[in-house]
């Protein structure tokens, strides 16, 4: 019985494969011919269309399909209609060509509005059974990069409406959760999430405030994770540090701050940038309870720290590559600020963040000047050395920031 469903399944695998392949090569050729309004009828792409549209058989079986092939037995109409009216001459004739070209590409826009909706359609459903089932990690990781990619490509009421129906948010917020799957599933679902705050944040951002994926990603705490994180505070503000800071999770980001890892500690001083600039006084309030002001001076102090004035050491001249003492091309320069900041990711980081809190959204004016004192106060305490504190304050009261 096993077999049976395996061979079935496997059966309607393969099918759907093959009309994925004809709807590429249609949705190609349709962008083509959209493209190309004139000479219509000489047109590759819609040769392409009409050569295809016999096969279009195929898609009966799909009842999601039966509008596209409405829309490919228009065209064929229509062609075979701008060919007769090629064969008379005339201002009628020629202004009816017209015509006839730009609902050639109005069809043409219509048939890959309908390729592309069924391709989503099978693409979530298929991430959603792969995730429900024991599937082949290689293959969640390309479905989920490629539902990553489709997101990024901006707002689709149809593409909603299949994410949505799917409840393929609700999966992926199970997966990120699932500690026994893998760390790297768990990654990309989490990217996932974030590219759908990003697709539509009037509803998916309710989503992430009432589950549980802040929590999830918080616990991962991998450099990816904490990405994820940084995404969307950026998209959410306020609320979501609102969120972090009532569940008691803004220690554990600080703690990121003495990782091993260099790349997870990075990511997690831009997570304690964010939150300085959305935060609001709870949320400053616990990340400075937490030790920040002494971690960032002690960041700060070591070999990848160091002070943005530091980068006067560079010269401004470009480099320029020579070949036997031929000069051949100039060689272009990043910028001194952006070269020092990448070698030294910590530079002037106690600036940066109080910085933050001074032009952030989270606080009020009079939050502000407090927190800028407590800061500077807390400097004073963590510095080791006259010259250091001196640096260090000048920094933070004069904005030497990036």
């Amino acid at each position: 019985m096993e077999e049976e469903e395996e061979e079935e399944e496997e059966t309607e695998k393969t099918h759907q494969n093959q009309v994925l392949t004809v709807l590429e090569a249609l949705k190609e050729a349709s962008q083509k011919l959209q493209n190309e309004p004139k000479n219509t009828t000489n047109s590759y792409a819609i040769k392409a269309l009409l050569e295809l549209e016999p096969e279009s058989n195929i898609f009966y079986n799909d009842s999601n399909l039966c509008t596209l092939s409405q829309h490919l037995s228009h065209l064929k109409t229509l062609v075979q209609n701008l060919h007769n009216s090629e064969e008379n001459t005339g201002i009628r004739s020629y202004f009816r060509r017209r015509a006839i070209g730009c609902e050639i590409s109005s069809i043409a826009g219509l048939i890959e509005t309908e390729i592309q909706a069924w391709i989503d359609r099978e693409k979530v459903e298929n991430l959603v059974k792969a995730l429900a089932k024991g599937e082949d990690e290689e293959e969640k990781v390309k479905l989920l990069i490629e539902l990553e990619n489709r997101v990024s490509q901006g707002f689709d009421r149809e593409l909603q409406e299949v994410v949505l129906k799917s409840k393929v948010f609700s999966e992926l917020e199970s997966v990120l959760c699932n500690p026994i799957a893998s760390k790297r599933i768990r990654e990309r679902s989490a990217f996932v999430i974030a590219g759908l705050v990003q697709f539509n944040k009037n509803v998916f951002v309710g989503e992430v405030l009432m589950g549980r994926t802040v929590r999830a990603v918080i616990t991962m705490g991998s450099a990816s994770s904490l990405q994820v994180l940084c995404s969307l505070i950026r998209s959410i503000k306020s609320p979501l540090v609102d969120e972090i800071q009532s569940n008691g999770e803004i220690p554990k980001i600080i703690s990121f701050l003495d990782s091993d890892d260099m790349e997870i500690r990075m990511v997690a001083m831009d997570c304690v940038v964010e939150i300085g600039y959305f935060g609001r006084k709870e949320a400053i309030e616990g990340m400075i309870e937490e030790g920040l002001v002494r971690k960032l001076v002690e960041m700060q102090r070591s070999r990848n720290g160091g002070d943005l004035i530091e980068m006067g050491r560079f010269e401004e001249n470009e480099d320029e590559v020579f070949i036997e003492g031929v000069e051949i091309e100039p060689k272009r320069k990043k910028s001194k600020e952006r070269r020092f900041i990448e070698k030294h990711p910590f530079a002037s980081c106690v600036a940066r963040f109080a910085i933050q809190l001074e032009v952030g959204e989270g606080l009020r004016q009079r939050e502000k000047r407090a927190f800028k004192q407590e800061v500077l106060r807390r400097v004073r305490e963590a510095t080791v050395s006259d010259a250091e504190a001196a640096t260090i304050l000048a920094e933070v009261l004069w904005g030497s920031s990036p």
